[in-house]
């Protein structure tokens, strides 16, 4: 008899989780439930007015291999465009009272005038600071006070975190969110060291492959958007997709599991993953697991609001060949970045028209979420007229609100993640996954889905009488 395999959440965890146990599982019977109307959570693209806007996400990066495999696998790979070169090499900061460069590299941290001389001496000689890591988890500006000092803490790491996580330095774990900084101090002694053995590595390991040696990341994304990789899954699966899926009840009865659905139709399963956010994992469970329910909604999530403007031209005097900017969280302004998306990919706008789209919200700023669409509009303008200059209003606008947007790993969330994992393993056939655990980007999403299907592969594949 073939598996039958309950997958619940369609955005990218779980569709690229249905892939990876096809491969491993041919013949077994998966079954994906959503709760909206549409696959994809967070990613989603929408062209209207000719601006191509993407609701959430804005592409991924090929430091991991995972999602341009899938893509590859999906034959999607003609499909994909690179973000343009200068939206690798120049990103900025709004710090004090005007945009600035962001370092990209060791050189240009030591020539910026981001900097003080101080600062570029602790950067250059971290690499010979004794290693002081401890077991204890640290917040990411504890541990770059600790590493480079304050001045680089309160600038380039708040940068980093908000970009990233749309989250406060000062709460999130180093550990959790950025895991790799961690363990390079830890198996090096030092973060540069630990980037400049791994750099290596790579390279060898590219060589042997008869490979040439990968060069700094890059963004990725589609020329139709980022819903292009959701709807070839969708269509992958479309026979075994159910939107519009609000879960009532889960329970296991006689080794089963019982799923019902919306208006009490019930389906047995012999395994289930959740793959939803970790609230709505956390309301499945509720009935199941009080303690397991209540680990996974103390998770917290930030809230953000996307405002996508079109403009004729380019509104600003400010060269905009690049990324966009940061605004850090530590100043606790309207806006949390801008991100100038008709120059990081091709497409996205009409020629002689460009499209941004400005983030607000943030960790510490939640309340602007809530705002009135003219409220939020009005102040961000004034931002861009404070940062570049803009007096134009925008052609075009869409604003977007995801009140639940990103997870935030706060110290003690891999112990926090390891108290769940050991909890969910007490339901046999009960899987847990999603970017509430191991890591926010897609990457980290696709990366996972990986590991969970092998996951659930050797339980499945496990004899009835071993399965605990």
């Amino acid at each position: 008899m073939a598996q039958r395999i309950a997958i619940v959440g369609a955005g990218i965890s779980g569709l690229s989780l249905a892939w990876q146990i096809r491969k491993r599982l041919p013949d077994a019977a998966i079954r994906i439930f959503e709760k909206n109307s549409r696959p994809g959570g967070n990613i989603w693209s929408e062209r209207q007015d000719g601006f191509l806007v993407e609701m959430g996400p804005n592409g991924f990066l090929d430091s991991k291999t995972s999602t341009r495999d899938l893509c590859r696998e999906l034959g999607l790979t003609d499909k994909l465009i690179s973000a343009s070169e200068g939206a690798r090499k120049n990103r900025y900061i709004f710090w004090n009272g005007r945009l600035q460069a962001l370092p990209n590299s060791l050189l240009s941290f030591l020539g910026s005038r981001l900097l003080s001389s101080k600062s570029k001496w602790l950067l250059l000689t971290e690499k010979y600071r004794r290693n002081q890591a401890t077991t204890e988890d640290e917040t990411v500006d504890a541990f770059a006070r600790r590493r480079v000092g304050d001045e680089i803490a309160n600038i380039v790491a708040d940068a980093m975190v908000t970009g990233i996580h749309g989250g406060d330095p000062k709460v999130l774990s180093v550990k959790s969110a950025f895991p790799r900084l961690a363990i390079w101090e830890k198996d090096s002694g030092s973060v540069l060291g630990g980037m400049k053995k791994n750099r290596r590595l790579k390279k060898t390991e590219a060589l042997s492959r008869g490979e040439q040696p990968p060069g700094p990341p890059r963004m990725w994304g589609f020329r139709d958007g980022l819903r292009v990789l959701i709807e070839k899954l969708a269509e992958v699966f479309r026979d075994e997709l159910v939107l519009n899926a609000d879960i009532q009840k889960l329970e296991k009865l006689d080794g089963e599991w019982r799923i019902v659905v919306n208006k009490g139709e019930a389906r047995s399963f012999d395994s289930v993953v959740l793959t939803c956010p970790a609230y709505a994992q956390a309301k499945i469970l509720e009935k199941i697991d009080q303690k397991l329910s209540q680990e996974l909604n103390e998770i917290p999530y930030n809230r953000i609001a996307v405002a996508a403007l079109g403009f004729r031209g380019i509104p600003t005097q400010f060269p905009t060949d690049g990324f966009g900017f940061i605004s850090p969280q530590s100043l606790k302004r309207d806006i949390v970045g801008v991100q100038w998306c008709s120059s990081i990919y091709p497409g996205r706008a009409n020629e002689g028209t460009s499209l941004w789209r400005v983030l607000c919200g943030g960790w510490n700023r939640p309340e602007i979420v809530d705002w009135p669409d003219e409220k939020l509009l009005s102040a961000v303008l004034s931002e861009l007229k404070i940062s570049m200059g803009v007096t134009e209003a925008p052609v075009f606008q869409k604003i977007v609100r995801w009140p639940k947007a990103i997870p935030q790993y706060r110290v003690g969330h891999s112990k926090k993640i390891s108290t769940i994992m050991e909890l969910s393993h007490a339901h046999s056939g009960l899987f847990l996954g999603g970017n509430a655990f191991r890591g926010v980007a897609i990457n980290d999403c696709t990366e996972d889905a990986t590991y969970l299907a092998e996951q659930i592969t050797m339980y499945l594949r496990t004899p009835d009488k071993m399965k605990i």
